[in-house]
């Protein structure tokens, strides 16, 4: 029901209820009806659904049939157990990852009031807030959370701070006594108090007409059990390489199976090949690759402000096509400042940032100055280095003071005797205060309210009455500073030396002029945003601040060009489903809009085929990070429950950590993309080889065991190295990646070619010369496994650039690849040379220096062929 539309009387009445409040029967009458007042939450996924959904990704099973297969068909469970174990550190990994994931519900009922004072029996009592229920009345005052929604029916200069469900920084001014439009939107709503929002001043009473999920609390509770986990786009491709992967290999062995046997060979011979093809033809170490590097890019996340709270959030930054972000604290400082004063003639910048006392006010005469005096000395506010006390705008006054040559101690130069303070009625705060030989009342508030009481102006040191022609020429002033999306706030004054009452004495006074008063962008994100869209990334500003406020600042910032990229809340209810669509694909600012309403936007451009990126610090933010393809929660600002809803905590709050953590998030999936085609290409050169030699009737040129050492040990140390790989030039001059987009695309799908089969061709040859010119037991498999073995670990260095050659890059900069090199040729040697672990891996008795030299040369042929591949672009 739409409570704030109707009178006090008529919601009374509605839920037949008084001023008294409830009866304790007719409260438990009620309970039995609603229910409690309490948030509620979803079953949460237990421990072993989670580890039955690891184990069943394709890849896995894919690893445990081939470690089954392995184990009977080699009579020995080493090579089935070293596979088993790469299974259950990858599952231990992800769920471990998973039972980390957020719980935001529960950080909602953390924020909830824990204790309210209702009236229940014509008596006022503190209860646990859980023990409200629609139609009771409830108290309120300064520092007190609303413990249900309420329609307010009795306001003593209440303000309260909504900013957790509206994202507006400053407090709320509340009038009972209103009935406002059917459709306002939440933060207009000034007759209402929501669940979790706090009392900063005044005090109220109220009637309960929501609790528990029904309230507006409760809706974001709902938005958030709804939304469902997805699949990140790497988690895709990495699935869909699988399955090819899987796919070529069930190929192969049929093949392989029927060539075998119209070659007459027997059938265990047939078997124990094809269990050889389906071990090459699987990346044993891809998965535990991908899971390390991308840990080691949150650790380097971390360093630049941006903590990333699961694995799959790194890469999904690569991805990310648009940035949504709140526009309060994010795009701007979350500082006002005053940069506009209009002395009755003409507007005067000022410049300066933050509540920092430097700056200049480009002028000088007696308005200035009697602005300046007045916002000082009219204010409750202080500041004391970096100890700020007091509401926002206050402060604002008090740095522009500071830098017209105040300070601290004119407070006790001009004492104040007197003051009239603000309420939300008259929109004015007025003092009387000492200056020099005289007494004077100083007023400010709001423009319109204070012309009323203005019978002259001050102009060029003359007090002229003001006139049609002067009110013209403010509210121009006015509407102009208002459309650059600054708070106007007027000044007036009049001597005053003898009264009665200080509250009948705002009348006849001389407006000294107005300020202009502004959160204004931060200076790096304009730079930022200018990064974004040379990297083909949409910004989007969503904010529960008015349209006209947002516009502003969309185009200072470069978000939109006009007016025309911009909505409303109210506009946004309009559109249809199709028009939304339609509209959300040029739209950047979204203004006055609900929780709801930023779902819906999220939505919106998922279904546009959008990756986003959506930022927020408010409990009414929680819904949209958690639908959003990485949530990112504000750490200095952010409430508790948007921190566990989003994806990534930005430390220093700042837009430029998000764009830098998208370009490293690139920097990632482009590193990714490095090993995943090093190490599938060693596993296509792997089976194109057994295939080859098969066919040739040469049988394996390798043992499963020989096969496993390499995918697992000597390709995973490279390809860890190739994962934290220093970024390429231009990594965000290109536009996102396409989620769409298989890891193994044209580019890479050539690469894999031609590297696979130079290796096969490299690996033959060496099987060749061993087996059948220098001869001996195990002697062609001994040469196959050192070159293959030297191919992949000087493949390493080609595949550290998809385009660049060798030559153009400096080769040994990357430290960890050339560790990873050495320690490759080490294990080498002492598989080769170690008595007893050289017969566990069949290596033949009796190399000789050429014989090791010979196999080494081959080696190069890969490297070679991965060189020529970067040819074809």
């Amino acid at each position: 029901m739409k409570y704030y539309s109707k009178s006090i009387n008529d919601v009374l009445n509605e839920l037949k209820t008084t001023k008294d409040g409830l009866s304790t029967g007719d409260f438990n009458k009620r309970k039995e009806i609603h229910g409690l007042n309490q948030l509620t939450e979803k079953k949460s996924k237990s421990i072993y659904k989670m580890i039955y959904e690891q184990v069943t990704e394709f890849l896995n099973l894919l690893l445990i049939v081939a470690a089954v297969i392995s184990m009977f068909a080699s009579h020995s469970l080493s090579d089935g157990l070293f596979i088993i174990a790469i299974v259950i550190l990858n599952v231990s990994l992800s769920v471990f990852q998973e039972r980390k994931a957020s719980n935001a519900v529960n950080a909602l009922k953390q924020i909830s009031a824990p204790h309210a004072k209702v009236i229940r029996n014509n008596e006022v009592i503190s209860v646990d807030s859980k023990m409200l229920t629609i139609g009771d009345i409830v108290l309120f005052e300064a520092g007190d959370y609303i413990p249900a929604d309420i329609r307010i029916i009795e306001s003593i200069n209440l303000k309260i701070d909504e900013s957790a469900l509206t994202g507006e920084s400053l407090s709320v001014d509340k009038i009972a006594d209103t009935e406002l439009k059917e459709n306002s939107p939440l933060g207009d709503r000034i007759n209402m108090a929501y669940m979790s929002t706090i009392v900063t001043y005044g005090r109220g009473t109220g009637v309960v007409t929501n609790i528990g999920m029904g309230t507006e609390i409760g809706n974001i509770a709902n938005l958030l059990n709804e939304v469902e986990d997805e699949l990140t786009p790497l988690q895709k491709k990495i699935d869909k390489l699988g399955k090819l992967l899987g796919i070529i290999s069930v190929v192969v062995v049929i093949i392989i199976f029927i060539v075998g046997l119209l070659y007459g060979m027997d059938v265990l011979d047939i078997f124990l090949v094809s269990v050889s093809l389906a071990v090459a033809a699987i990346p044993e170490g891809l998965p535990t690759v991908i899971t390390v590097v991308l840990a080691l890019g949150m650790r380097k996340m971390a360093g630049k402000n941006a903590i990333v709270k699961s694995l799959s959030a790194v890469e999904t930054l690569g991805s990310t096509t648009v940035i949504s972000s709140d526009k309060t604290g994010t795009l701007t400082q979350n500082k006002m400042v005053v940069t506009r004063i209009f002395d009755n003639t003409k507007i005067i910048e000022v410049t300066g940032n933050g509540y920092k006392f430097e700056g200049e006010i480009k002028g000088d005469n007696q308005n200035i100055d009697l602005i300046t005096q007045i916002g000082f000395l009219c204010n409750d506010s202080k500041i004391n280095k970096d100890n700020l006390i007091g509401d926002p705008t206050e402060l604002a006054l008090i740095t522009l003071g500071h830098k017209n040559k105040l300070e601290e101690k004119y407070n006790s130069l001009h004492p104040r005797i007197d003051e009239y303070p603000f309420d939300s009625d008259r929109k004015l705060m007025s003092v009387y205060v000492k200056y020099d030989d005289s007494n004077y009342l100083y007023t400010k508030g709001a423009p319109d309210q204070l012309l009323k009481k203005c019978t002259h102006a001050l102009i060029g040191g003359e007090k002229i009455k003001i006139d049609e022609k002067f009110k013209k020429t403010l509210l121009l002033a006015n509407q102009g500073m208002a459309r650059s999306a600054l708070r106007v706030l007027g000044f007036a004054y009049k001597e005053l030396n003898k009264y009665d009452n200080l509250q009948e004495e705002e009348e006849n006074l001389i407006l000294a002029g107005l300020v202009g008063i502004i959160d204004p962008p931060r200076e790096e994100v304009k730079e930022a945003i200018k990064i974004c869209h040379k990297a083909g990334i949409r910004v989007v500003m969503i904010t529960g601040d008015h349209k006209i406020t947002a516009t502003a600042i969309g185009k200072e910032l470069g978000i939109i060009k006009d007016e025309s990229g911009a909505l409303s809340g109210d506009e946004l209810d309009k559109l249809s489903r199709e028009e939304l669509l339609e509209k959300i694909k040029v739209t950047n600012v979204f203004a006055r809009v609900s929780p709801n309403h930023k779902v819906d936007i999220v939505k919106a451009l998922q279904e546009v085929n959008e990756i986003t990126s959506m930022t927020g610090d408010g409990v009414n933010d929680a819904p949209a990070l958690k639908q959003a393809n990485i949530g990112v929660a504000m750490g200095i600002t952010g409430t508790d429950v948007s921190k566990e809803a989003a994806d990534m905590v930005l430390m220093d709050d700042n837009f430029t950590t998000i764009v830098e953590a998208v370009e490293e998030g690139r920097v990632i999936f482009a590193n990714i993309r490095k090993f995943v085609g090093y190490l599938v290409s060693c596993n296509v050169g792997e089976v194109l080889l057994i295939f080859i030699a098969m066919l040739l009737g040469f049988g394996s040129p390798l043992f499963p065991i020989q096969i496993l050492w390499i995918n697992l040990v000597t390709d995973s140390f490279p390809a860890f190295a190739l994962g934290l790989e220093q970024k390429e030039e231009g990594v965000m001059d290109k536009d996102p990646i396409d989620p769409n987009q298989a890891i193994v695309d044209r580019k890479m799908g050539i690469a894999i070619a031609f590297q696979s089969i130079f290796l096969a061709v490299a690996v033959l040859t060496s099987f060749l010369i061993g087996s059948k010119i220098v001869g001996g037991e195990f002697m062609g498999e001994t040469f196959a496994f050192i070159t293959i073995i030297t191919g992949e670990l000087l493949r390493t260095y080609s595949a550290r650039s998809e385009s660049k050659t060798i030559f153009k890059m400096n080769i040994f900069s990357n430290k960890l690849v050339n560790l990873s090199v050495a320690f490759g040729f080490v294990l080498l040697v002492l598989v080769v040379f170690v008595p007893g672990v050289n017969d566990l891996f069949s290596i033949a008795k009796g190399l000789t220096f050429n014989n090791i030299v010979v196999a080494l040369s081959l080696g190069l042929i890969p490297l070679f062929g991965g060189e020529l591949a970067k040819l074809f672009k």
